[in-house]
């Protein structure tokens, strides 16, 4: 199996793979996705289950991805996983989306149905839940919550689920405040709008939001690349706090080396990407995951990069 994928193979999908053991029926489709974690842990699952396909990475462009989605079912695939960018864009282009995926407004899954059509679904929200349960010891519904990068795809579906969850407060930042307002009128629909409050990602904005926020999630971007920044300072970081960062391509992203300045408690995505792995498996296969071996494997991954 090749490390990576791109859209010319995805066309020549046949040609391309047919020297490979087992059949390429599942794949995580991102820009960029070589530091996806997710093929080893799908694949651990598979071949505990005795089911005779395989997981890959498929590195697709924003401007490929409607044709992408679109020629998996002539392919022979069975689901795929979407991540940045792609999670409004595999909405849009999905035939069916369950109500997770329609109120958060992206879609992270897609399972094919036998007749081919694209049926879209968020984990987000229920992977950041259970994640957040292990890993910080809270009930989502007992916290008041900071979401940054409220706006994007992560952001949107994981604000929504807070909103479901009936957390105490919900505070959304995003860089583009513009993008928070259709989904503050979303939210609204299932949560008491004064309990919303929206701002701008300055400091100014983030010392306001963090005195009457517990529960700090990161939904942005910011921590893939070593040299980033932390999205919140130190400085503004409360010994109270806690942090939970989605992005898991480091043991110690920028925001939990801030919080541990600050003598506060984080943990990074990795536990939720188990978590949302869970799901899918489960979309897909309806059948129980295999949840310890992907487990093992996964960290054992991490740990070896």
């Amino acid at each position: 199996m090749k490390p990576v994928y791109t859209f010319a193979d995805l066309q020549s999908w046949e040609t391309v793979t047919a020297d490979e053991t087992l059949p390429l029926r599942l794949a995580v489709l991102g820009d960029p996705i070589a530091h996806s974690a997710s093929p080893p842990m799908h694949n651990a699952a598979l071949a505990a289950c005795g089911l005779k396909m395989a997981y890959c990475r498929l590195h697709i462009r924003p401007e490929e991805l409607a044709e992408a989605l679109h020629l998996l079912p002539s392919k022979g695939f069975v689901g795929v996983n979407c991540t940045i960018p792609h999670k409004a864009g595999a909405l849009a282009a999905s035939d069916e989306v369950d109500d997770h995926a329609r109120l958060a407004g992206s879609v992270n899954t897609i399972r094919i149905s036998p007749e081919g059509k694209l049926q879209g679904f968020s984990t987000d929200g229920l992977g950041l839940e259970r994640a957040i349960g292990e890993q910080l010891g809270v009930e989502l519904s007992t916290m008041r919550v900071l979401v940054l990068g409220a706006g994007g795809g992560a952001g949107q579906a994981v604000s929504m689920h807070c909103a479901n969850a009936d957390v105490k407060h919900l505070t959304l930042i995003n860089r583009s405040v513009e993008k928070l307002d259709p989904l503050e009128d979303a939210i609204a629909e299932v949560y008491p709008r004064g309990q919303i409050s929206t701002g701008a990602w300055n400091d100014a904005s983030l010392a306001k939001a963090l005195d009457h926020s517990d529960l700090v999630i990161n939904c942005s971007s910011l921590g893939m690349k070593p040299e980033d920044p932390s999205p919140i300072p130190a400085p503004l970081i409360d010994k109270r706090h806690l942090l939970f960062d989605t992005i898991y391509v480091s043991d110690r992203t920028p925001l939990m080396q801030a919080a541990e300045k600050a003598g506060a408690r984080s943990a990074n995505g990795l536990t939720m990407l188990l978590y949302q792995g869970e799901v899918a498996f489960e979309i897909w296969f309806q059948r129980p995951a295999p949840i310890e071996v992907m487990r093992e494997v996964l960290f054992a991954h991490m740990r070896a990069k």
